[in-house]
């Protein structure tokens, strides 16, 4: 079945824009509105109708996270790194392995050592094509790259020379009696080497957001025949009060939409030798920030679906989910943010689970009864050891907003995002302590003098003049960023 539109929502043509419209007002002159020249009075519907339901979006930071005063031009912050020594190489020659990257595929140099743990006497677990196999480390090179081993069960480890095709995990460490930590007669401990614990620094800054409205001194004196209404609580026959208002809900809106859809400007890296600016209509170079989609692409995980879009119909994607976040934080407690067909599919798949949902609707383990409406939907559901909570999402669902942009996306669509519960424990560069703090956190610039978090002033002669310009400016600006702690635990659903 297919849903049409024919000839588009008439209700919404009353679009904001900058230029003055016809379909904005009543031309009492127009032949179409001839029924106000005629000398019966028309039966007056003055209430405006609210037709699109609540049209802000705002609210989904708020549910998940916190706000946090900051007073610098950027928030340096550090993760902890991975307790455990594993890493990725190949076997170029017989029981050696040059190691490669870490165990996330992350190749790393020190002034071009190779900067991992593994050191000698080490018993260690080799595993590629060829096998698993337990060993010892015997030596390692001058350059910390290649590692050779001794397999406790005699074989050579030859032949695989995929790139990062072998894992290597130190498991323990074995000596003989009276001995040094390294081979025989050594007794130092720096003959070894002591491994300092790995941390991870990230960085982002703020961007100022700005809007205003502005309407004219006699228009603030001026009444019109519809009744407003609107998000923002006004009321009455004046109609720039909800022109005011539309305003400022729209920029809570952008407020909230910057912190998801930003982006960092990647022309402008000096330390790559990328000097390239992005230019913004002031002419001053735009670095632009690190909103929450950009975080989980560049640090977080993405999954398409195992069987394809909204291959939430099955439990073949959340066992997959859940086998990465066993790989990372392994938070059990995690919410899902999803556009209303991912929603629905989810519904779908939990209620197949039933063995008595091919047969009709089951009543008692759902919640049902012949007496009731039927409950079709769940807000959660228990997997494995991790618990998950959905949530429609109005953002990616609203045709003005996400829900539009994902019917061109194709596979770049966003069906949802999944993000872990509770607070995560870092070390904040400013404060200089470690902190706990929700792993979504909003940054928002505020010292003594100015708060910028949601900063709105007026100007012109109307109300309390403050010029001779005969309209009033009501002015809006924020200064802020999102901070994503631990984005190895989120998951963004495309």
């Amino acid at each position: 079945m297919a849903i049409s539109n024919p000839g588009g929502l008439l209700n919404s043509v009353p679009a904001p824009g900058k230029q003055t419209l016809s379909t904005n007002y009543f031309d009492f002159a127009n032949a179409a509105n001839a029924g106000w020249g005629q000398q019966y009075l028309p039966d007056l519907m003055e209430k405006e109708a609210e037709v699109f339901g609540p049209r802000t979006i705002s609210g989904f930071l708020s549910k998940i996270g916190a706000e946090e005063a900051m007073q610098a031009d950027q928030v340096v912050w550090s993760e902890q790194g991975r307790l455990h020594l594993s890493y990725k190489g190949d076997v170029d020659t017989t029981n050696v392995i040059t190691i490669q990257s870490d165990i996330d595929g992350n190749g790393y140099t020190e002034g071009g050592i190779a900067a991992h743990g593994i050191r000698l006497n080490d018993t260690v677990i080799v595993a590629n094509a060829q096998g698993v196999f337990k060993c010892i480390v015997t030596s390692i090179s001058a350059d910390n790259f290649d590692v050779t081993v001794a397999h406790y069960g005699g074989t050579d480890i030859t032949g695989d020379t995929t790139n990062q095709g072998t894992t290597i995990l130190v498991y323990g460490s074995e000596y003989a009696k009276a001995t040094g930590y390294n081979a025989a007669g050594a007794t130092t401990v720096e003959s070894r080497g002591a491994n300092e614990p790995d941390f991870k620094t990230f960085t982002n800054k703020p961007i100022i957001m700005k809007d205003y409205y502005e309407v004219s001194g006699s228009d603030t004196a001026r009444v019109g025949w519809i009744e407003v209404s609107g998000e923002e609580g006004q009321s009455g026959y004046m109609w720039y009060l909800k022109a005011e208002a539309d305003t400022r809900a729209r920029f809570n809106d952008y407020l909230e939409m910057a912190m998801l859809e930003a982006e960092v400007n990647l022309l402008d890296n000096p330390a790559a030798g990328v000097d390239d600016f992005l230019y913004g209509a002031d002419g001053t170079n735009s670095t632009g920030t690190e909103g929450l989609f950009a975080a989980i692409e560049s640090r977080g995980n993405v999954t398409t679906g195992v069987t394809g879009v909204n291959a939430a119909t099955d439990l073949a994607e959340f066992d997959a989910i859940l086998a990465e976040f066993d790989k990372q934080g392994a938070i059990e407690e995690n919410m899902m943010f999803v556009n209303r067909a991912t929603s629905l599919a989810m519904d779908d798949m939990l209620a197949s689970m039933n063995s008595y949902g091919a047969g009709g609707t089951s009543y008692g383990v759902f919640e049902n009864d012949e007496d009731m409406a039927l409950n079709l939907g769940f807000s959660g559901f228990r997997r494995g050891s991790y618990d998950f909570y959905k949530s429609d999402f109005r953002y990616l669902n609203d045709k003005a907003t996400r829900g539009g942009i994902n019917t061109a996306a194709g596979t770049e669509a966003i069906r949802g995002v999944v993000i872990p519960a509770g607070t995560s424990s870092v070390y904040d560069g400013n404060v200089g302590t470690t902190m706990r703090r929700p792993f979504l956190h909003v940054r928002f610039r505020s010292s003594a003098t100015d708060d910028r978090r949601m900063k709105t002033w007026v100007t012109g002669s109307v109300g309390a003049a403050t010029s001779a310009l005969d309209v009033m400016e009501l002015h809006m600006l924020s200064e802020r960023c999102l901070i994503t702690q631990g984005a190895n635990n989120f998951m963004l659903l495309k």
